[in-house]
This record gives structure tokens, C-alpha cells and sequence, in this order.
């Protein structure tokens, strides 16, 4: 009977020993297989990234200056200068020479500029609003179906000027109430800043985080919004009206801005271009009155920001085109933006909103075109 038993335990034995080979040699071939497939996915994820056209780092081809300065001369729109007829046997007295304001003789833009290659066309507004603008008003689909519709007009408008569509959105709102910090104004939360976001990615849009300091100031406010400047497709808007620099609290009077704080904000978004390799950003700043911005003549655009003077008044046709004419036309820094309220230019019976037709006569004609 021993004998029998040590034979059976033998034979188990041996056969257990043989699977244990046998598992033992197969997670050998399973981990050797996968080490095979991990280099040979990793190698062709390597030739993928290096072909060329799947090469995402792409590098821009130097401004054509010659072609910026043809579109310039074309938004300045001026009229023809004077023709001056000599009169026989009579001597001519010296001709002054015809000065025109537009174009503004800046510095180039770095490659990959916007402007003044693209007209942009913006819904403006907050989302926790239906008060402040055509973006918060609608719902998603219909805010988009109404944005593409004044987009159409602009391609039919003016054909030789792509349109780029724009979400303008109030990110820091000037309020009457104080604040816990007395500052009178309230910062949007990250997460509806990323609801316009994903809308602008739908549709391939621009986006402009807007700030209205209150009592604050834009060295406190703009770096809070760094993360989004670092992304290319973020832009950003200041309202002077409601920069309330004497203490009053927003809304009892108009604010102001000062060429200093405009140059701040530029070379701040100057740095963040550098940092980051960006295209020029942009910077709109709003202006409906004479006091709203101060020394314009220090303003300096830089060729990593391009400044839009952006003519922010509402009401009929003649007042809208007298406000642009006396602060926009008349003070030159470099663009010209034009807002159009849905509402407010309407208020009176019988009158309309202007048409692109309308705004392409003017002198310059702005490249930076609001709803609200």
C-alpha cells in the first residue's frame, strides 16, 4: 500500500510541476509579446509625430506687411484728397498738405495677427443675465442661430474680409452693491467662464473675458484671469465706464482709464504672449465720452497685443455716428470696434439698427463689431 501511495503522490506531484512550467513559460511569452508590442506601438506613435503634416508645432509665416498696410489704407476709408486747379496768370499760395488720422502708424503686429486681416463679429453678455446681452438672453442654439445670421451679413457686406465669430462675456461685473471687500464688483466662478469656453469651441469662436473693476483696478483684476490669456483663443475687453476711480460706487457716473492703465494691461498680455509663444492677443477698450479715456496719445500697441477702441454708445443712428466721430475717429490708436444694441438703438419708434452697409461708410471703418 505504501508503495501505491508514494507512486500516486509521485504522479501528482509531477503533474502539478508541469502545469507550474507550463503557466510559468506562458507568462514569460504573454509579458515578452507585450514588451514587443508596447516598443513597436511606441515606435510608430514616434515616425507618426514626426511626419510633418501630424507635427502640431507649426510655425507661422512672417507678417505680409505689404498686405496689412493694403487693409489699413482700406479701413481708414478716407476721402479723396482735394484736387487744387491752377488758374492761368494767377500764382497758387502754398497748399498745405492733406494729414490724414487713419491709418495709425504703429508697430507691426507678430505673425498670425487677427487683425486687420479678419472682421470680428461678437454676441456680448453674462449667463446669469437676460439683461445684459444677446450671450445670456438665448439659449445655446438660439444665441448661435442669431450670431450666424449677423455673421451672413457681414460676408455679404464686405466679401474680401473673412468674419470670425466672437463670444464677448462680462467676467468681472460692475455692481451697486458693495461686496465683502468693498470693491463693487463680483468675479464670475470658473465654471461659467467654462461654459463659455465649450460654447466658443463649438463654433469655433474668439472669446473675450470682459472686466469692469468698480473700485478695483486692473493690476488687481487682470492677472486673476492669467490661465485663460494663456489659452490662444482668449481674448480680453476693459470698460472705462465702469472704473470708478474717484470712490463713487458704478453706475452714477461715467469711469475712466488712463493711458497708463491701458499700457499696463498691454504689456501684461505681452508678457503672457512671450511665456506662452502666442499670436498677438487683442484688447478692446469700451469709450463712449470724452472722459472715459485719458491720454490716448501714450497708448502703445505692442506687436504681441493690438488695441481696438471700441465706440460703446447707444441710441438713433445720428448720435451713434457723432460719438464715433468725436472719440473714436478723432483720438486714433490703432482699431476700431463699434457695438449695436438690439434694444437701446431702437428705443425710439420707427428707428432701426444699422446695417453693415451703414458702418462700412464710416471713417475708419471699425474691424471689431459688438451685439448686445
Amino acid at each position: 500500500m505504501n508503495d501505491k501511495s508514494d507512486s500516486k503522490k509521485r504522479s501528482i506531484l509531477g503533474g502539478a510541476c508541469f502545469w507550474l512550467f507550463v503557466i510559468f513559460f506562458s507568462l514569460v511569452l504573454f509579458f515578452a509579446a507585450s514588451e514587443l508590442f508596447s516598443v513597436k506601438i511606441s515606435n510608430e506613435m514616434e515616425n507618426l509625430a514626426t511626419k510633418p503634416e501630424n507635427n502640431k508645432i507649426s510655425v507661422l509665416p512672417p507678417l505680409d506687411t505689404a498686405t496689412y498696410d493694403k487693409k489699413l489704407n482700406e479701413l481708414a476709408n478716407n476721402p479723396p484728397d482735394p484736387i487744387v486747379y491752377e488758374t492761368v496768370n494767377v500764382p497758387l499760395s502754398p497748399q498745405p498738405k492733406i494729414a490724414h488720422l487713419w491709418p495709425v502708424k504703429t508697430v507691426y503686429p507678430n505673425a498670425g495677427a487677427i487683425l486687420p486681416f479678419n472682421r470680428i463679429v461678437a454676441y456680448y453678455g453674462n449667463l446669469y443675465s437676460k439683461n445684459m446681452g444677446a450671450l445670456g438672453q438665448y439659449d445655446e442654439e438660439e444665441m448661435f442661430r442669431r450670431l450666424d445670421v449677423e455673421i451672413k451679413k457681414w460676408k455679404t457686406a464686405d466679401p474680401a474680409t473673412p468674419v470670425i465669430p466672437a463670444l464677448h462675456y462680462i467676467a468681472v461685473v460692475a455692481q451697486g452693491s458693495a461686496g465683502e471687500d468693498k470693491k463693487y464688483r463680483a468675479r464670475m466662478p470658473d465654471s461659467e467662464i467654462a461654459k463659455v469656453l465649450k460654447m466658443a469651441e463649438k463654433i469655433d469662436a474668439l472669446v473675450f473675458l470682459d472686466i469692469q473693476v468698480g473700485l478695483s483696478d486692473l493690476r488687481t483684476e487682470v492677472p486673476l484671469l492669467e490661465k485663460y490669456f494663456k489659452m490662444p483663443r482668449v481674448h480680453l475687453g476693459i470698460d472705462p465706464e465702469f472704473s470708478m476711480k474717484n470712490g463713487i460706487s458704478p453706475g452714477k457716473i461715467v469711469g475712466t482709464f488712463d493711458a497708463s492703465d491701458i499700457n499696463f494691461t498691454v504689456n501684461y498680455l505681452t508678457k503672457i504672449v512671450k511665456e506662452n509663444n502666442l499670436t498677438p492677443k487683442i484688447l478692446v477698450v469700451h469709450r463712449y465720452t470724452q472722459k472715459m479715456v485719458t491720454n490716448y496719445k501714450e497708448i502703445k500697441p505692442l506687436p504681441e497685443v493690438q488695441v481696438v477702441m471700441h465706440m460703446d454708445g447707444w441710441g438713433e443712428r445720428a448720435k451713434k455716428i457723432n460719438t464715433y466721430k468725436q472719440f473714436i475717429f478723432k483720438e486714433p490708436v490703432q482699431f476700431t470696434g463699434f457695438k449695436l444694441f438690439y434694444k437701446n438703438d431702437t428705443l425710439t419708434d420707427g428707428t432701426v439698427l444699422m446695417t453693415p452697409n451703414d458702418l462700412l461708410k464710416l471713417s475708419p471703418k471699425p474691424i471689431y463689431i459688438q451685439y448686445q
